[in-house]
C-alpha cells in the first residue's frame, strides 16, 4: 500500500513537473516576442552586378554635358576644333552613285560622288586610285569586284592606305588583285559622306570591318595610332542588320561620325540623321 501511494504520488508530480516548465517556456517565448527580440547581424547589401554597373555608366555617357567633354578631350588629342552639340546634330552631305562601271587600266577616270577613279597596274598588282575632288574630308566606301573574276586577289601584297577616310585634295590607292592582262575594275557602287574635322578623326579610328568593307579592301587599312580600342559590334542585332541590309553603312558612318567608337556602341535601331536635329545626341 505504501508502494502504491509512492508511486501515484510520483507520477502526479511528474504531471505537475511537465505542465510547469511547458508554462515557463510558454512565458519565456512570449517575453522574447513581445517585450524584446533577438539581435540579428544586419542584412549583407545585394552585390552590384556587372549589368547594373553597365546602366549606371550608360547612364553617365548618355549625359549631354558628358558628351561634349568627350568632345573637348577628343578634339585637343586631334589637333581641331572642338564642335559644338548642335553642329553634331546636323545632317551630313551624303552622295551615291549606283550601277555597274567598267574602268579599264589606261583609260579615263570616272567620277562618282565626290570621287575620281582610276584603274592602274603597279607592279604585278591591279591597283585603284582614289582622289577626293571635293573641299570636305570624306568618309568612303568604293564597291568593286576585279574583272575576270579571278582566285587568288588576296595573294597580291596590300598597300597601306585609308580605307575609312580620304582628306580633302588628297587620294589613296589600295591593291585590288594581282596582275593578269586584260583585267579591268567593276565599280558597282560608291557612297561618300562628308565630314568635320574631328568626325573624320571619329570615323578615322574605326575598324573597316565595323562598316561592313570587304576583307579584300580592308586587309590593307593603314590602322591609326591609338591606344584605345573601339568597342566591338558584339550585338547579335547589328551583325543581324548588316547581313540583312537593314543597317546600311551610311548608318554606320553616320554614327561613328558623331560619336567615339571607344565609348558607345552603335545601337541596333540608330539609322542615319536626315535633317538638322532629327535625334539626340549621344545616342543611346
Amino acid at each position: 500500500m505504501y508502494l502504491r501511494s509512492l508511486v501515484a504520488i510520483s507520477d502526479a508530480t511528474f504531471r505537475f513537473g511537465v505542465l510547469g516548465a511547458a508554462l515557463v517556456l510558454a512565458a519565456g517565448i512570449t517575453t522574447v516576442r513581445f517585450c524584446g527580440s533577438v539581435s540579428l547581424p544586419p542584412k549583407p547589401e545585394p552585390p552590384v552586378t556587372r549589368a547594373t554597373t553597365t546602366e549606371l555608366v550608360d547612364q553617365v555617357n548618355a549625359s549631354p554635358t558628358v558628351y561634349q567633354d568627350y568632345l573637348a578631350k577628343d578634339a585637343a588629342a586631334a589637333g581641331v576644333r572642338t564642335p559644338t552639340h548642335e553642329e553634331m546634330t546636323r545632317k551630313l552631305l551624303y552622295r551615291v552613285d549606283e550601277g555597274r562601271q567598267i574602268l579599264e587600266v589606261g583609260e579615263r577616270a570616272i567620277d562618282m560622288a565626290g570621287l575620281k577613279l582610276v584603274a592602274q597596274r603597279s607592279g604585278d598588282a591591279l591597283v585603284l586610285d582614289i582622289q577626293n575632288t571635293t573641299k570636305s574630308d570624306l568618309g568612303y566606301i568604293v564597291v568593286t569586284e576585279p574583272t575576270p573574276n579571278i582566285a587568288g586577289c588576296n595573294s597580291a601584297r596590300p598597300l597601306s592606305f585609308n580605307a575609312m577616310v580620304i582628306a580633302k585634295g588628297q587620294h589613296e590607292v589600295r591593291v585590288e588583285c594581282v596582275w593578269r592582262t586584260g583585267m579591268a575594275i567593276a565599280i558597282t557602287r560608291v557612297e561618300t559622306v562628308e565630314l568635320s574635322p574631328l568626325s573624320a578623326w571619329y570615323v578615322g579610328q574605326v575598324p573597316p570591318m565595323y562598316l561592313g568593307i570587304d576583307d579584300r579592301i580592308a586587309r590593307g587599312h593603314r590602322t591609326p595610332k591609338t591606344t584605345d580600342r573601339c568597342i566591338s559590334l558584339a550585338s547579335q542585332a547589328v551583325r543581324a542588320g548588316l547581313e540583312s541590309g537593314e543597317i546600311a553603312w551610311r548608318d554606320l558612318v553616320d554614327f561613328y561620325a558623331r560619336h567615339r567608337c571607344q565609348t558607345y556602341p552603335f545601337p541596333s535601331t540608330y539609322r542615319a540623321v536626315t535633317s538638322n536635329g532629327q535625334r539626340s545626341i549621344p545616342a543611346m
